[in-house]
């Protein structure tokens, strides 16, 4: 074990009040490609940019292409938690870690067994009719032809943050109380380059702050502890 994963596991084992941070860098070893990295969605070749296909405006005026790209590219199949998932549940049981704040929408950490967990931008296993509200499972979506449609004949959205539409203020609430009273903060697998989420580690006010990530983040975190790898390979050492 190297010196960083040594460093990283006597903080974790010093401290009963931990808060995760994480992003689509969590989610890879499970399968489920991120979109800013070089093979990620946002390199792919599209129609129309990835990231414009995933906005408010497109869901609503090219409803068809959106659910395309998102039945073929949101909605993975298949998936299962791994040893980052597993790891961060394990550290919630034994009363170390208090929450996970999320960027995913794939729901690997509830898989895991993590119970407090903030979802930032939503979850594909949540889909609600925008007429009567009822809701419906990732299934529902899935094999839906075309647009999905509720029996009332509202149609169906999924329950996730579209670009230019905005986050759930009592989650966002939430995540600052957590992440403003953490004695550690983790933040792992994610390019801190979505705001508001992104924002958010600046109500960090402790002393030991882990970054956790495939390629370097910007330099002004000041963190204390910086570990270049795969969250899941990371995290299954301590």
């Amino acid at each position: 074990m190297n010196d960083s994963i040594e460093r990283l596991k006597s903080i974790v084992e010093g401290s009963d009040n931990i808060v995760f941070f994480g992003g689509a860098g969590v989610s890879t070893e499970s399968g489920i490609p991120d979109f800013r990295s070089v093979d990620g969605l946002y390199s792919q070749k599209w129609e129309d940019p990835p990231e414009t296909v995933v906005s408010h405006g497109y869901y609503v005026s090219k409803p068809e292409a959106f659910f395309r790209f998102y039945r073929e590219k949101l909605l993975v199949g298949g998936i299962r938690p791994n040893a980052a998932h597993r790891k961060l549940a394990e550290l919630e049981a034994r009363g170390k870690l208090r929450a996970v704040i999320t960027q995913n929408i794939d729901g690997l950490h509830q898989a895991a067994g993590s119970r407090e967990v903030l979802e930032l931008h939503g979850s594909t296993l949540r889909n609600y009719c925008e007429i009567c509200g009822r809701f419906y499972g990732a299934d529902f979506i899935r094999d839906f032809p075309g647009v999905p449609v509720c029996e009332c004949g509202g149609r169906v959205k999924p329950d996730v943050v579209l670009y230019g539409e905005s986050l759930d203020q009592d989650v966002l609430r939430r995540a600052v109380r957590y992440i403003s009273e953490a004695e550690v903060l983790i933040v792992a697998g994610t390019s801190l380059s979505v705001y508001p989420a992104a924002g958010l580690i600046d109500y960090y006010r402790g002393d030991r702050l882990v970054v956790i990530n495939k390629t370097p983040l910007r330099a002004d975190l000041g963190a204390d502890l910086v570990i270049t790898g795969a969250v899941g390979e990371v995290l299954g050492q301590i």
